[in-house]
């Protein structure tokens, strides 16, 4: 999109450029209540406002939005949340890291975005996807176009995943073919 973000050596991260839905993670108020936050761009870095005593270990970046995975396995997301981006259940925006709606006695191990859609794989292996799904990008057997909570791609145990514009893949860790340790889902038109 019109920011970046970047992890620091001391975990904490900072953002800095456009800043319309949130996605600088600063808490930015909207101290007249007119849904427009009060600073809208920021030329130098501004810190996110991580949860106390917590620091990043790794990060993806979408076009208006973020998450991380914190040095407690957890997730947590800022920014637009139109498709359910955040993962918190809602479609609201949040300028302040909000908690995905983990899997219970699951933690992160890997993330990664793309457009409004994040996947990430949990400590055993599982893979969990939300927000946008209109190509079934999801890869969880989902109909709707969103979901605004993680939901599980059933039967998948990966070590890593990607996600493309509308698909993903993983690095399979259980295949049972030698030639089937990649698997992709969500839009196939170009093969």
């Amino acid at each position: 999109g019109s920011y970046s973000c970047m992890i620091l050596d001391d975990g904490s991260i900072s953002c800095w450029g456009k800043n319309e839905y949130g996605q600088l993670g600063d808490s930015t108020p909207d101290s007249n209540g007119d849904g427009i936050l009060d600073t809208l761009l920021s030329y130098t870095p501004v810190d996110v406002d991580l949860p106390a005593g917590r620091i990043a270990t790794s990060m993806s970046a979408i076009t208006d939005s973020a998450c991380a995975i914190l040095d407690d396995g957890s997730i947590y997301c800022w920014g637009r949340n139109n498709v359910g981006q955040l993962g918190d259940g809602s479609t609201t925006d949040s300028s302040t890291p909000v908690a995905v709606s983990m899997p219970t006695g699951r933690t992160a191990v890997q993330i990664d975005a793309r457009q409004q859609t994040v996947c990430a794989v949990m400590d055993d292996g599982s893979v969990y996807c939300w927000g946008y799904n209109g190509n079934y990008n999801l890869g969880c057997g989902s109909s709707n176009s969103f979901e605004t909570t993680p939901c599980l791609i059933s039967g998948l145990t990966a070590s890593s995943v990607e996600v493309g514009y509308d698909h993903g893949c993983a690095i399979v860790t259980n295949p049972t073919d030698a030639d089937r340790n990649v698997k992709c889902w969500g839009r196939n038109n170009d093969g």
